[in-house]
C-alpha cells in the first residue's frame, strides 16, 4: 500500500510512519498542507491519512482542493476535534472515514485496509458497468477496444467500426443504412454493398466466440449470444 500521511505533529508522525512502515507500508510522510497536496497532485497514494490541524493548509482546506481537482483517493481524517459537528464537515469534504486521537495503531490499520477494499470494489463495479461481455468477446465501452479470449481483436479499422456499433446495441438490430454511414463516413464513392462485404469477414471472425451476427431481412444486422 501506497500512503500518504499528513500529520504535524513531529512525534506523532515519526511514530505512525515507523508502525505503519513495519505492516507493509510505503510512507510518504509530510507536515505540511500545501506541500501534502502538491504531492497527492503528483503522486496519487493509495490512501491518505490525513490531519485536520496543519500549517499552510488546514486539512479540510486540503481535501477540498483535492476533491475538487478530481482526486478520488480514499483519505481517513485524523482529528482531536471530538465533536459531531467537525467529523461532520469532513465527511462532507470527501472524506471516507474519521478516526479521532488518540486511536490504536492496529485499529488505524484496519480502517485503511477497509478503505482500499471498498475503493477496489468501487473501481471492479465501474470496470463492470463499462465492459459488455458477450460470448468470447468482451467490449470496452469507455476504450471501444474489444478483446477476443483477453487478447484484442485482429480487426481492420472498417471491421472494428462495424463490430463496436453492434456492440453498443446488443440483441437490437442496425439498419443497413447506419451501418454504411458509421463503417464508411464521408466516402460516398464506396459503393452501398460494399458494407455486405465488411459483414462477411466479421462474421468469419466471430466463428467460434459464441457470438452470431444475424441477418435481418428488411431491418439490419445485429449481434445475439449463440445459444
Amino acid at each position: 500500500m501506497q500512503l500518504l500521511l499528513v500529520e504535524d505533529d513531529a512525534t506523532m508522525q515519526a511514530t505512525l510512519q515507523r508502525s505503519l512502515a513495519r505492516r507493509g507500508m510505503a510512507v510518504t510522510a509530510l507536515a505540511d498542507g500545501r506541500a501534502a497536496l502538491a504531492e497527492w497532485r503528483a503522486h496519487p497514494p493509495d490512501a491518505v491519512v490525513l490531519d485536520l490541524t496543519l500549517p499552510g493548509l488546514d486539512g479540510l482546506q486540503v481535501l477540498q482542493q483535492a476533491r475538487a481537482g478530481g482526486l478520488r483517493t480514499p483519505v481517513l481524517l485524523l482529528t482531536a476535534r471530538g465533536t459531531v459537528g467537525d467529523r461532520v464537515l469532513g465527511l462532507n469534504a470527501g472524506a471516507d472515514d474519521y478516526l479521532p486521537k488518540p486511536f490504536d495503531l492496529d485499529e488505524l490499520e484496519a480502517r485503511l485496509r477497509a478503505l482500499l477494499r471498498r475503493s477496489g470494489d468501487a473501481a471492479d463495479d465501474k470496470q463492470a458497468s463499462n465492459a459488455l461481455v458477450m460470448g468470447a468477446l468482451r467490449y470496452e465501452k469507455e476504450s471501444g477496444a474489444i478483446y477476443l479470449h483477453d487478447a484484442p481483436m485482429d480487426l481492420t479499422p472498417r471491421e472494428l467500426a462495424l463490430l463496436r456499433t453492434l456492440l453498443a446495441q446488443p440483441g437490437r438490430a442496425v439498419a443497413k443504412e447506419r451501418l454504411y454511414e458509421l463503417v464508411f463516413p464521408g466516402q460516398s464513392e464506396v459503393q452501398y454493398e460494399a458494407i455486405e462485404v465488411v459483414v462477411y469477414r466479421v462474421r468469419k471472425k466471430l466463428a467460434g466466440t459464441g457470438v452470431a451476427l444475424m441477418t435481418l431481412r428488411g431491418l439490419g444486422y445485429l449481434l445475439k449470444p449463440e445459444t
